[in-house]
């Protein structure tokens, strides 16, 4: 009850505009990922709205209870790289197979985050190579504000305009006035598509699992290494970035749990946000960061109502034009991409590192169907034991 009160004196409407933007960016971006990945493992419309039902309510419920028991943001998503992969990877694997296989990777999450075997390997990287990574990742996401004026100039640029006006003016309430301007933009120009757009409930389903050896080794483990090293590990180092101190093993073992639970209706892995949480992280929630943690949690709100309305929702997150909605993605991420920066190349003796971690990351290089946010701070990791070897900083 006391978490509750505590809630309500801390909200605020930027912080729920934040959670909004938060599951506006998760689901545009990867939304259509999710339903190819649903299909290719042989699920029906029903059982895809079943997968989103179960992610929406696992991805809100835990992002909720977790960012109100630490008062920090914490916000979950699914795993994108992990949907990727099954996208590729599962041909010859059944429904059936593949939640035997969800199941034995959400088993996986949940042991490593029990034991700390995971929170271990993350106190030993450096809060540079933290920041350096988290610049890289969202790099892009602030080179698309650019890019997309390409197709949709006077919107975007509109947006961008009053980004900077409303910085000086209310900082609180610019990402807000910029998404409220780019869709009144685009309903002027036509481009809102919401005559597609129908109300329906998804419907959970309970698919019976079937554990192979083909689902462990064609599903569970690739996709435990993905979800890990690509969405946990830049997720830890995103909450610490932005100087946020938490147990990381809580966060990991319900991530895990949760998975477990509702894998039999389509969770096929949950874990940590890095690049939406960054939204929700930063300073565009609240000038205060004591009351970040809102908009984790709004976040959660909005998630829940997405497993509740499935396809509707996303059909409404379809309907804004993908310029806006990069622009946006982009525009709230400018001053996370700045103070990751800041933090990266503060450090003289760490700066080359963090600049290698930056660079490999900002690459999108994939390699072994790992992303680059592994390999960055893999790159990373190298550089300042080399340095350190030689008992030395190299000046860049």
């Amino acid at each position: 009850m006391a978490c509750l009160n505590d809630f309500f004196k801390d909200f605020s409407l930027s912080a729920a505009i934040a959670g909004f933007v938060s599951v506006l960016v998760g689901f545009s971006s990867a939304g259509v990922i999710v339903f190819q990945a649903a299909q290719t493992v042989g699920a029906s419309p029903t059982e895809i709205g079943s997968w989103l039902w179960a992610l929406g309510w696992g991805m809100g419920l835990t992002g909720i209870v977790l960012s109100l028991r630490y008062r920090v943001p914490i916000v979950m998503a699914w795993s994108t790289p992990g949907a990727a992969m099954l996208v590729t990877t599962t041909a010859d694997v059944t429904l059936q197979e593949a939640t035997g296989a969800f199941m034995i990777c959400a088993g996986l999450i949940a042991l490593f985050g029990f034991t700390g075997w995971f929170e271990r390997l993350m106190e030993r990287l450096p809060l540079s190579l933290a920041a350096a990574m988290l610049a890289g990742v969202l790099l892009q996401f602030g080179l698309n504000v650019f890019t997309a004026m390409q197709t949709q100039f006077f919107m975007v640029f509109a947006m961008f305009c009053l980004y900077l006006v409303m910085r000086r003016v209310s900082p609180r309430y610019t990402v807000i006035a910029a998404l409220c301007l780019g869709a009144l933009i685009a309903g002027v120009q036509g481009a809102l598509q919401l005559d597609a757009v129908q109300l329906q409930w998804a419907t959970p389903i309970l698919i019976t699992p079937k554990f192979s050896i083909n689902g462990l080794m064609g599903i569970a483990l690739p996709l435990f290494i993905v979800t890990m090293t690509s969405q946990n590990v830049p997720g830890v180092a995103t909450i610490r970035a932005f100087g946020y101190q938490v147990p990381t093993s809580p966060l990991i073992s319900w991530s895990g749990v949760a998975s477990l639970v509702l894998a039999p209706f389509g969770a096929f892995a949950i874990n940590l946000a890095a690049i939406t949480a960054a939204i929700s992280m930063g300073r565009d929630a609240h000038e205060d960061p004591d009351r970040r943690y809102v908009a984790a949690v709004m976040s959660g709100v909005f998630y829940i109502v997405v497993g509740l309305f499935g396809a509707t929702v996303v059909g409404l997150f379809s309907a804004l034009p993908g310029e806006l909605v990069v622009a946006i993605a982009g525009l709230a991420l400018l001053g996370t991409i700045g103070k990751g920066l800041v933090t990266a190349l503060a450090q003289e003796k760490e700066r080359e590192p963090a600049l290698i971690t930056f660079l490999v990351t900002a690459s999108g290089v994939s390699l072994f169907g790992i992303g680059s946010a592994f390999w960055g701070i893999l790159a990373g990791v190298l550089a300042t034991v080399a340095f350190r070897v030689k008992g030395q900083a190299v000046q860049p």
